[in-house]
Order: C-alpha cells, then sequence, then structure tokens
C-alpha cells in the first residue's frame, strides 16, 4: 500500500513492516505507539525503521495514519504518574 511519510512515497506492506521491525528492540517512549507483532513501539521508532529518515522529518501522526491504513493497532501511551516527594512523605505527630 503507498504510503505518504514526510512528503515522500512509500510502498509497505504489513509482512514488510514485520519483517523491519523483527529484532529491533523498543525503546521507552511517550506519545504515539504502534502494536508490531507483540511489542509496543514508539511511532517515531517505527517511521525512522521503515523510512531511514531522521525522526524531526516526520511527525507521529504521519506513521500512525500509515500503520493504521495497514492493519496495525495504534494508541497511545498512558501519561507518567510524577510521584513528588511531599506525597510519598508521612508525617508522624507525637
Amino acid at each position: 500500500m503507498r504510503c505518504v511519510i514526510a512528503r515522500f512515497p512509500f510502498d509497505l506492506t504489513k509482512s514488510g513492516v514485520l519483517d523491519s521491525m523483527k529484532g529491533v528492540k523498543p525503546e521507552p517512549g511517550t506519545g504515539e505507539f504502534v502494536i508490531v507483532g507483540r511489542r509496543q513501539y514508539p511511532a517515531k521508532q517505527v517511521g525512522e525503521v521503515l523510512t531511514r529518515q531522521d525522526r524531526r522529518d516526520f511527525s507521529a501522526q504521519e506513521v500512525v495514519r500509515a500503520m493504521t491504513r495497514l492493519g496495525f493497532t495504534c494508541g497511545t501511551f498512558p501519561a507518567a504518574t510524577v510521584v513528588t516527594a511531599a506525597a510519598t512523605m508521612t508525617t508522624t505527630i507525637v
């Protein structure tokens, strides 16, 4: 299927994406993700592997749009919970 990422057309197939991502370790990420096989990859990492372009050249949404059209499940990583020192400190009054 022809997909446009960073203003360049790419002929991508689901099996081609699976082969390209085989052996690639998912990076920890925030924002958009793509499930390839049993792993969740940040959308920008998938785009970089598939297009061999710098991550600054395309948006995560472009990759998500292309991967959704190919039948991959995409979503957003949950927001990281920030625990402050004040929230974890307990005060005992004697």
